[in-house]
């Protein structure tokens, strides 16, 4: 049955021939966390790796880092990013550094290069090395480590699944998926983060919650969540970047999105109260614009000013190097009840 299986999401056609196709699981729940529609297997475990951000920045907004550091909008949506290091990015993870009062040495996440390519080519013009704060999931890290300053928590093993402040996020994690913590699988991602793995519908329930913070029972938890959402909402250049889909979807401000790396995506829409995630099998992020058009169109999204420019970034078409049209992409799934 396809229900118990992946199934065919995109199609790529070169010269009109396939030449590649890509399959996953789509998941959207309703605001009680019942499936609502599918495509494939809507309780395929997946891993969350980056779209699990904004509920990793829970413990520390909840615990009031906000306040005791005097955060700004722009530094809490930094922490739930998945960001290029471009020159807005690092401003502000510059200032966060700074008022959090830790060492950049102290950030397990690798130094990297910025991801973003003009901001890349920039550094390596002028002679510049890599930095901590240059790895896309930096960000996360200063969210917590301001937390473990604040708290008096050891500050070197922060990471580790053990650490007081991991042990929150994973209970975060569990009460916003209504999934028993000990059923969150866990393994380590590439930033020396634990990542979690649990089933597709369990993320999109957490999703559902991140749009709809009513449905949270627990009130500081449901204030964090608010507090963290309207600053994806106010600065969505900062949780993505230039042209990225998570930063083209949240300039609408009924949207809450984030990606993870292996094509793991996660959105939710407020007013609809709808959460929705899907996972690309084969882990290609590629085709993230081109399947979020195909759900919001399926789900007879509003916003045609969205769908346009959902359109306009992520076209069909397929262009070769000197932007001439070679081929083009088919979204070929169908949502079911």
């Amino acid at each position: 049955m396809d229900s118990l299986r992946d199934t065919l999401l995109i199609e790529e056609y070169r010269g009109g021939i396939l030449e590649c196709s890509h399959r996953g699981y789509i998941c959207v729940v309703d605001e009680e966390g019942r499936i609502f529609k599918r495509a494939g297997d809507p309780n395929a475990q997946v891993f969350t790796r980056s779209a699990a951000k904004p509920i990793q920045a829970i413990p520390a907004i909840r615990a009031g880092i906000k306040e005791a550091y005097q955060l700004t909008e722009a530094e809490i949506a930094v922490m739930t990013a998945s960001h290029r290091a471009e020159n807005v990015h690092v401003d502000v993870l510059e200032s966060l550094l700074s008022k959090i009062g830790v060492e950049e040495e102290g950030l397990v996440c690798a130094p990297s290069l910025p991801l973003d390519r003009r901001s890349r080519e920039v550094l390596l013009r002028s002679g510049g090395d890599p930095r901590r704060l240059y790895h896309n999931c930096s960000g996360k890290h200063l969210g917590v480590l301001a937390y473990c300053k604040m708290k008096g928590f050891d500050l070197k093993n922060y990471h580790e699944p053990t650490h007081p402040v991991q042990q929150e996020i994973v209970e975060a994690l569990a009460s916003l998926a209504d999934i028993a913590a000990e059923d969150i699988g866990r393994g380590t991602d590439g930033c020396g983060f634990p990542v979690f793995a649990l089933p597709l519908s369990a993320l999109a329930t957490a999703y559902l919650k991140l749009a709809c913070p009513d449905l949270i029972k627990d009130a500081p938890t449901a204030e964090a969540v608010c507090k963290i959402t309207r600053a994806m909402n106010a600065r969505p250049e900062l949780v993505g970047g230039s042209g990225r889909i998570d930063s083209v979807l949240m300039e609408d401000d009924n949207i809450i999105a984030k990606g993870g790396f292996k094509g793991v995506y996660c959105f939710s829409l407020k007013r609809e109260r709808l959460g929705i995630a899907f996972k690309v099998s084969d882990g290609s992020e590629e085709e993230w614009g081109r399947i979020v058009f195909e759900i919001l169109q399926q789900l007879d999204y509003a916003n045609e000013e969205l769908l346009l420019k959902l359109q306009e970034q992520f076209p069909a078409r397929i262009l070769n190097d000197e932007g001439t049209r070679v081929g083009y992409t088919e979204t070929v799934f169908e949502l079911v009840d």
